[in-house]
């Protein structure tokens, strides 16, 4: 916090390791974990031949003489193909589907006009001379056109297949400042000399307004609805909220700790709920209103293996090594499943034992 220079964390948020020749070859969390790896041609500098997820398989990379990809291989699951012809490029998995991209443009405004799908289906995009995108043709040849704004590029006018169009309008800064639907109602919004919303008209008519306590804050205080009911808010100088009152006075704190996660949540009552988190930031227990606790269990890879309730029982989930779950327990009742190269289930085994088979 340049505000605070003297208040530095004991240890870094993100490490990073790098290669002799300058290459990022791993990051590490706040833990000191890693969780990420990559790995690099020898010959040609800064080329990733492989990068891995820590707890996920390693995947690879093989490239033509050009430096373009022409493999992608995943131990786990599907592989690659890449091959590049002039304004088209074939990829195919190892299940031997087939998609093509159509392409036009070269550069920086070469663009993705046509896509051949691996079901036969076709879609179509349309761009202009700058590269935004004009018009989307779906499969069933229904085509929604965009009309961007010459200078600045926002979408001024979105034309469904049916010809129905909906109209935006912007002020200077490109803030939204109108919305016209193809019912010709209307959304207004209007800003402060800050750039900051102040308040807003539903197409119902109904007006919400916010408004600000602090003029470098670009988060509301307070807004007032349609009816007249304020609903106040306080912050942190992080843009945490600490406190939310409702239009009848109702109170609700919050705390977080020096990461920005929630910590805990007091209510007006007296009643408060507390969370907690291990070193990698993860949730590890949630303690209710009773003080009854919760805590929950991670593998190496951040998923969630364990629920432990407060009665001391445990539900499970087990995962393959491509983080799908291949084996849940609930109640002392196991339910598996078993996947295909493509992800997708093929055999569900349910809690008492019985068999469904799925094709593709």
């Amino acid at each position: 916090d340049p505000e605070y220079p003297e208040n530095l964390p004991a240890a870094p948020l993100v490490r990073y390791g790098w290669t002799p020749r300058g290459e990022l070859a791993a990051v590490y969390d706040r833990s000191n974990t890693q969780v990420r790896s990559f790995t690099y041609d020898d010959k040609y500098r800064g080329r990733m031949v492989a990068h891995r997820h820590t707890g996920r398989p390693e995947i690879r990379y093989r490239y033509d003489s050009d430096g373009r990809v022409t493999e992608q291989l995943n131990p786990a699951g599907l592989s690659y193909t890449y091959q590049y012809e002039k304004d088209r490029i074939t990829i195919t998995d190892s299940l031997n589907r087939r998609e093509v991209l159509h392409t036009q443009g070269e550069a920086g405004l070469k663009r993705v006009v046509k896509k051949e799908h691996a079901d036969g289906s076709v879609t179509q995009s349309q761009f202009d001379a700058v590269g935004r995108l004009k018009a989307q043709t779906d499969a069933a040849g229904r085509t929604t056109e965009y009309s961007p704004d010459v200078v600045t590029g926002l979408i001024t006018r979105i034309t469904t297949p049916d010809g129905r169009a909906s109209a935006f309008y912007y002020n200077h800064h490109s803030q939204l400042t109108s919305a016209t639907g193809p019912d010709g109602l209307e959304m207004r919004r209007k800003y402060d000399e800050y750039g900051r919303l102040i308040q807003e008209t539903a197409p119902d008519g109904d007006i919400t307004r916010y408004r600000y306590d602090n003029p470098h804050s670009d988060l509301p205080c307070a807004t007032d609805d349609a009816t007249g009911s304020r609903k106040t808010m306080t912050w942190s100088r992080y843009g945490q909220l600490l406190s939310f009152t409702d239009c009848s006075g109702y109170q609700t704190r919050y705390d977080h700790d020096r990461f920005g996660q929630m910590t805990a949540v007091h209510r007006e009552e007296g009643l408060s709920q507390y969370r907690a988190y291990d070193s990698r930031g993860q949730l590890i227990a949630v303690k209710d209103t009773q003080g009854h606790e919760t805590r929950y269990e991670y593998n190496i890879a951040g998923d969630l293996t364990t629920v432990i309730a407060p009665d001391g029982s445990r539900n499970g989930t087990q995962y393959d090594a491509w983080g799908k779950a291949i084996c849940t327990t609930q109640g002392g009742l196991t339910r598996s499943m078993e996947y295909d190269a493509a992800g997708r289930v093929i055999r569900l085994t349910s809690e008492n034992g019985s068999h469904t088979t799925f094709r593709y």
